[in-house]
């Protein structure tokens, strides 16, 4: 399979909605100076590529009251299969929709995963009833999310209004 041919305009395109999924075609167009059509084009190609997988809104979860929301990282470590190597598990893992974002990392364990849940009770029992009891899963470590700070570059808790100037502060 060939990769998609990505070009400077297809990269701006990217980089502009990344930072506001709102933006439409026309807005687009009128921040890069080209036509409309030719975006709402490009970004209709992106999406058929799978360049483009979706569009996301940050939400403050700290403003907002949480009863309905548990997030929490599963660590899982794996025993991978010959000839599949690790994506045969992922696959599987995938296919929960509980899990709402999957990784193969480095470190202690291979994969970790964002699970979402009503109560924590439901996330324990998720990982204890599906995810440590399949095969060539080893481990599993539950960390559960006690406050967001930042979410998809956004400051969203209070590490927002620490420092109202934007910058970091720096102490000897």
């Amino acid at each position: 399979m060939t990769e998609p041919n990505i070009s400077g305009q297809d990269q701006a395109i990217l980089e502009l909605l990344e930072n506001d999924a709102r933006l439409n075609a026309q807005d687009l167009a009128d921040i890069l100076n080209e036509d409309a059509k030719d975006v709402a084009h490009a970004v209709r190609r992106m999406e058929d590529q799978k360049i483009i997988c979706g569009y996301h809104t940050v939400i403050n979860y700290n403003k907002v009251l949480r009863d309905e929301r548990i997030m929490a990282f599963i660590e899982v470590d794996v025993s991978p299969m010959k000839d599949q190597g690790y994506d045969h598990t992922a696959a599987l893992l995938a296919k929960y929709p509980e899990i709402d974002s999957l990784y193969l990392i480095t470190g202690d364990n291979d994969f970790i995963c964002l699970v979402q849940g009503r109560t924590m009770f439901e996330v324990c029992q998720f990982v204890a009833d599906r995810i440590a009891v399949m095969e060539h899963v080893q481990s599993t470590k539950t960390l559960f999310v006690l406050k967001q700070y930042k979410q998809s570059g956004v400051l969203t808790g209070a590490a927002r209004t620490a420092n109202s100037e934007g910058r970091l502060v720096v102490s000897y």
